[in-house]
């Protein structure tokens, strides 16, 4: 990565819904985008998958594939009616419906009678190097898991590659290992994140130590601030994750507990890398602001020796500039006064023993090893 380190931006999601609406409404976001909707209908000899549907064609694969397991995966939330409509087919309470909705959830597991709820943040980078925050969303039932994701980026190739080639238990552990694969590939992508984040701090170090400026510590500062939303989605999600560990609903089984605290100690290890970036982000800041500082003293240090240097030839020049009358106006010489201003070279000698003091002055602050500190 090359070391100009772009203006990182956040981009601000607004919250779905009014103040004061009803629990259990449906109120999708006013920027949300269109569904895209694709059905994965699989079992251990083969994968039926159906996407870009309509809802009612999905619905119809599901009761054509009835002895398979479902994974109906929905990116964009711009369809209040087809959350209603996902609900009502696998009778869901209102209020989780309004949770996927509104996009503003951390992340959680809930258990129900015979469904299971759990949401997680995704956070990276785009194009435009702007840190997007979205929420994904899954329902997880015998047979079913629906999953809701905010825009139309498919972040789960290679859940997608795993159930093609049909490796591993992911065809056959059902939901509940469905539910891990997508969990996993989100903890994965926040290291793919924080390694882009650790070629902008090597970037940013880079950059202090060959021409430090002002941009610098605002660099530094917004990566902080990506940090700290990493943060907020990691810790919640550690404790998501321990939640579905302990978990006595049949949807989680053994089996997939055991793949569940894998993923526990990755999250981990993530959290462990958002506090060292983190440290290393105040150290950069730090680092920074005393380098300022040093460089101010510096030049303080220069101006204070050199207004030391003038300082005697400045009273040298300040007694012999008042220029006193050495006669009264009848001619009569008068006592005390300067008689030096009359001398014959009287210029030349105060040039040269104010230059012999100056002189005097920067070897004596050579010796002392003033210069040496500069």
């Amino acid at each position: 990565m090359n070391g100009n380190l772009k203006r990182l931006r956040f981009k601000k999601h607004k919250r779905a819904g009014n103040v004061g609406d009803r629990p259990g409404t449906i109120n999708v976001p006013s920027d949300a985008l269109k569904p895209i909707i694709s059905v994965y209908s699989y079992n251990k000899d083969e994968l039926v998958t159906c996407e870009g549907k309509d809802i009612k064609t999905a619905l119809k694969q599901l009761n054509k594939c009835d002895n398979h397991t479902h994974w109906i995966k929905i990116n964009g939330l711009g369809d209040a009616d087809l959350i209603e409509q996902i609900g009502s087919h696998c009778n869901i309470n209102s209020l989780v419906l309004e949770d996927i909705a509104n996009t503003h959830q951390r992340p959680k597991f809930d258990e129900y009678d015979d469904y299971a709820f759990c949401t997680s943040r995704i956070v990276h980078f785009n194009k435009e190097n702007e840190i997007i925050n979205c929420q994904f969303s899954a329902i997880i039932k015998d047979n079913i898991i629906v999953s809701f994701e905010e825009d139309h980026t498919d972040r789960f190739d290679a859940v997608k590659a795993r159930l093609k080639a049909g490796k591993g238990a992911i065809r056959t552990a059902g939901p509940g290992y469905m539910c891990y694969a997508l969990t996993d590939t989100i903890i994965d992508n926040y290291f793919v994140l924080l390694a882009q984040i650790g070629d902008h701090l090597d970037a940013l170090e880079d950059k202090l130590y060959e021409s430090a400026d002002k941009t610098i510590m605002f660099d530094a500062q917004q990566l902080k601030r990506t940090l700290i939303v990493v943060r907020r989605a990691s810790w919640p999600e550690r404790d998501k994750i321990n939640d579905m560990i302990r978990s006595e609903s049949p949807l989680i089984t053994p089996e997939v507990k055991l793949f569940l605290r894998d993923a526990y100690d990755h999250c981990i290890q993530a959290m462990d890398l958002i506090e060292n970036y983190k440290e290393v982000t105040s150290s950069i800041i730090d680092l920074y602001l005393s380098m300022v500082s040093n460089r101010m003293n510096e030049i303080m240090k220069v101006l204070t020796i050199i207004s030391v240097i003038f300082i005697p030839l400045t009273f040298i020049a300040g007694i012999y500039g008042m220029n006193f009358s050495r006669q009264d106006d009848k001619g009569h010489v008068l006592p005390d006064n300067m008689p030096e201003l009359y001398w014959r070279h009287g210029y030349v000698y105060a040039i040269v023993f104010m230059l012999l003091i100056a002189v005097v002055q920067v070897f004596v602050f050579w010796k002392k090893g003033w210069f040496n500190r500069l």
